[in-house]
């Protein structure tokens, strides 16, 4: 982005828009749904970018092990699109879909500046984290237990710490101060998806490999049909 001449500390909306932002306008207006894909491949500026990628690269030294690199994308890939499908039907409730779709068939203009474009990865890292939570409970790790509580909690006390902190950040008093928007919806999609895609799973250490990538493959495609029906379900009650 920046080698095509995007701003390495601020993006504009439109430059976000132009590298694949989501947006509830362009997904349900202009069916533009590979966004809930590409947003999260999107980040405003470095320092964006620098942050998640910090938490990413934490959660992940802790849940490779557990769930395998296959794992870890399909979570990251998985839980992701699941945070940006939920921003896409809250943003869709919010900024009321059908009254700007009409608006915008009448006056024939782009429906994306009427709702905010999301981008980041931070849906995908709550993600991780749901999943996380669920499988360091298992019994089955050959880790002693008060070190397995000590991890878990860890992570719960991130994932908690950062959604207070998402939801006081967007407090309309505070945001409106320091023009910070953080998308809280696309962070509860992926923690409640992680959460959900974790548990048929059993983790990859101290689990026969068959049984692993059995539960594995099991959890991938419960989640996908779960999306595909949920994706479904927003275009048919706001398309």
């Amino acid at each position: 982005m920046v080698m095509r001449g995007v701003s390495a500390i601020s993006p504009t909306a439109e430059q976000l828009m132009q590298w694949g932002a989501n947006n509830a306008g362009s997904v349900l207006i202009n069916d533009q749904w590979w966004r809930i894909i590409t947003a999260m491949f999107v980040h405003v500026g470095i320092i964006h970018l620098a942050t998640n990628m910090w938490c990413l690269w934490n959660l992940g030294l802790l849940a490779e092990p557990l769930m395998g690199s296959f794992g870890v994308v399909a979570v990251y890939v998985l839980t992701g699109a699941a945070g940006n499908l939920l921003s896409v039907f809250w943003n869709g409730l919010q900024f009321n879909v059908t009254a700007v779709s009409q608006q915008i068939v009448h006056h024939a203009v782009d429906p994306w500046p009427y709702f905010p474009p999301g981008v980041g990865a931070s849906g995908a890292v709550f993600g991780i984290a749901g999943a996380l939570i669920v499988l360091l409970k298992s019994q089955r790790l050959p880790v002693p237990l008060e070190e397995l509580k000590r991890l878990r909690k860890s992570v719960i006390y991130f994932a908690a710490i950062n959604l207070v902190i998402g939801f006081g950040v967007s407090w309309p008093a505070l945001s409106s101060k320091t023009g910070i928007s953080i998308d809280n919806s696309a962070h509860l999609g992926g923690v409640l998806c992680g959460l959900l895609f974790a548990t048929p799973m059993v983790p990859r250490i101290g689990n026969p490999r068959p049984i692993f990538d059995r539960r594995l493959h099991g959890a991938v495609w419960m989640i996908v049909g779960i999306l595909v029906l949920f994706a479904f379900f927003i275009s048919r009650m706001m398309g």
